[in-house]
């Protein structure tokens, strides 16, 4: 959807007659059903009158197409400025230009991600090339009209506000790569910018453009098809075994006629495969140019899956990126706007109130914005009270919503070695339901062991890491989490204190924290379960702290509410100790099942070892 769209010559009087932004406004309200920011006038009534400049010095022709906030569909974001035209040779081309207000900015030592002063302080975002570059990025491979004509894109950012210091942090070499995909211009440059627009798009011509990328329907490029049709051949991780084929072949089936709404429910707890069903449903569902999109609640889990499908290579991982999304952003997409939706982690699904969610129920709006929608869930896997993700609400929408349901069961254990009876073992010491495995499961099959210390669990995490395995600390939330702007912001402070044992170990670092289940400091931090669900290691060690206790009179496991630390993880749960005492065991049944090969566990509540300690020697005496 463009906001404001006109010819060059009309965009140049109207900016003169001092009125572009109440006419960006006016058109804001009207498509847009609300008012703008008062950040967002500022904007525009600063940016503009320096494209008004750009523009007119360019010398490019009057009827050259303009473009004002572009809303790419179906997402939040917004392109700043479209100039297009055509150029000296007759060819139909765009320019896509990213406007930024900063006269500073800081370089960081993550991938294409810098620091600037934005909304009163100071933030992470994507540098400005590197924004230009992925709406670009998406044009190109997601809008029919792009590429299935020769209408050809380009992309640059323009800082008119940013006087180049020395040595200038934002093209410093690691930044290199992105500024040739899409050039950087300061307010020293504006010059060449207008060389810039008038190389590509000066011959004018360009109002029907406009059109073309307004109304081009979202639909996958076959260059983007066989892209990640090879990112997915021969990579080990994401092939699929036994019943994982049979469930990706009927989501596959299922799909292939969207004429009719469809929701399918995959249910299956750890290790049974979910993960690499759902990523492969998703290369198979562009395969058929469908309109296709993968849904995960947990960004570390996105961003993992991410580096895992590019991980051959790795420059290709912004363009994979943009298949990925949060759950929170299908508010106000149309209705049936997708072809398929895939979800992930479906459990970890919000209802109102959750942070910066603006709508009332994600799978009403996940159900809602696609023709059909996959769920892949575990009903044992719900962590948080604005967890509403469940196969009953599911169906529940389903059937407000008239869409045809279809359920799938997966039963076999692939995570642990193979050792599904060491899951269901867990479930029935947590308490969390009755198994057959009360007596324990095949111990040759995965290795599970209770230590005195968690000093002694931390050197046997170390250990397998040397020795060329994944593997990660991991603990319940029942120490406070000291915040990034007191000092913490890359694990600097160890919060997780077990003073009886002299030992001590920080959370994970805020600036890796998408990335901590693979990044090389990640085994000297420790992980909570909202950095690990989702994500398998071949081992895990694991606290559990004071937040989760055994009565030995009552003989039952119950949550201690002032040792749980997660604010939002309790809210509203202060006197209801049996719904807070389900969530915190599933917490600690999905870090103990994070591991494929093996788990290692120290407790530190005395009676609660003391149970444990009692289960594990009775599995060891019947085995």
């Amino acid at each position: 959807m463009i906001i404001y769209s006109s010819n060059a010559l009309k965009f140049r009087e109207t900016v003169d007659n001092n009125q572009i932004t109440v006419e960006i406004e006016k058109a804001f309200i009207n498509k847009m059903g609300m008012k703008p920011s008062p950040g967002e006038k500022r904007a525009w009534n600063n940016s503009m009158q320096f494209m008004e400049r750009v523009i007119r010095n360019s010398n490019i022709a009057d009827d050259c197409g303009i473009m004002i906030e572009y809303n790419i569909p179906a997402t939040s974001k917004r392109i700043d400025f479209i100039v297009a035209g055509q150029d000296m040779e007759g060819r139909d081309n765009f320019v896509i230009v990213e406007l930024k207000q900063w006269d500073a900015a800081r370089a960081t030592d993550r991938e294409d991600i810098v620091v600037a002063y934005i909304n009163g302080r100071q933030r992470e975002i994507p540098h400005p090339s590197y924004q230009a570059w992925s709406y670009r990025q998406f044009l190109d491979e997601m809008n029919e009209a792009v590429h299935n004509s020769d209408l050809k894109s380009y992309s640059c950012a323009y800082l008119h506000n940013y006087r180049v210091p020395e040595p200038d942090p934002l093209k410093s070499e690691r930044y290199q790569d992105i500024i040739r995909e899409a050039p950087l211009f300061m307010a020293d440059d504006t010059a060449k910018l207008q060389e810039f627009l008038h190389r590509h798009v000066g011959k004018g011509n360009g109002i029907n453009l406009l059109y073309l990328i307004e109304n081009g329907k979202i639909r996958p490029s076959k260059k983007l098809i066989d892209h990640v049709d090879g990112l997915f051949k021969g990579n080990a991780e994401f092939i699929l075994l036994d019943e994982q084929k049979v469930a990706y072949e009927t989501i596959i089936s299922l799909t292939k006629d969207t004429d009719r709404k469809k929701t399918i429910i995959i249910k299956g707890g750890p290790g049974t495969g979910k993960s690499v069903i759902s990523m492969n449903a998703l290369g198979g569902l562009l395969k058929q140019k469908l309109n296709a999109k993968f849904i995960a609640p947990n960004a570390s889990f996105r961003t993992v899956m991410v580096e895992t499908l590019a991980k051959q290579q790795p420059k290709d991982k912004a363009r994979v990126r943009g298949l990925f999304a949060g759950s929170g952003q299908f508010v106000d997409t149309p209705e049936n706007f997708y072809d398929v939706l895939v979800v992930d982690e479906a459990h970890r699904l919000k209802g109102k109130g959750a942070y910066q969610y603006r709508g009332v129920n994600q799978i009403e709006d996940i159900i809602k914005a696609s023709k059909v929608n996959v769920f892949f869930i575990d009903d044992f896997q719900r962590i948080r009270p604005d967890d509403i993700g469940s196969v009953a609400e599911i169906k529940r929408i389903a059937g407000v919503c008239g869409s045809e349901i279809h359920e799938y069961t997966l039963s076999a254990q692939f995570r642990c070695s193979g050792a599904e009876g060491f899951i269901n073992w867990i479930d029935h010491v947590l308490q969390i339901r009755p198994t057959a495995n009360f007596n324990g499961w095949d111990r040759d099959t995965f290795e599970f062991k209770l230590f005195d210390t968690p000093n002694a669990v931390y050197e046997e995490i170390k250990a397998k890491v040397a020795a060329g395995h994944k593997a990660r600390m991991l603990a319940g939330f029942a120490w406070d989490w000291t915040k990034d702007t007191e000092g913490n912001r890359n694990g600097e402070v160890a919060d997780v204190t077990i003073p009886e044992h002299g030992f001590q170990m920080p959370w994970n670092g805020r600036s890796i924290s998408s990335t901590w289940a693979i990044h090389e400091a990640g085994v000297e931090q420790i992980g909570c379960v909202h950095t690990s669900q989702g994500l398998e290691f071949d081992y895990v060690g694991v606290i559990i702290g004071n937040d989760l206790k055994y009565d030995p009179e009552k003989m039952e496991l119950y949550a201690d509410y002032n040792e749980y630390k997660d604010t939002m993880g309790k809210r509203g749960l202060k006197n209801n100790s049996a719904e807070l005492t389900k969530l915190i065991k599933n917490i600690y049944k999905v870090l103990i099942s994070r591991g494929m090969k093996g788990c290692y566990l120290y407790c530190r509540n005395p009676e609660l070892r003391e149970y444990l300690e009692g289960q594990l020697n009775r599995v060891i005496k019947n085995f």
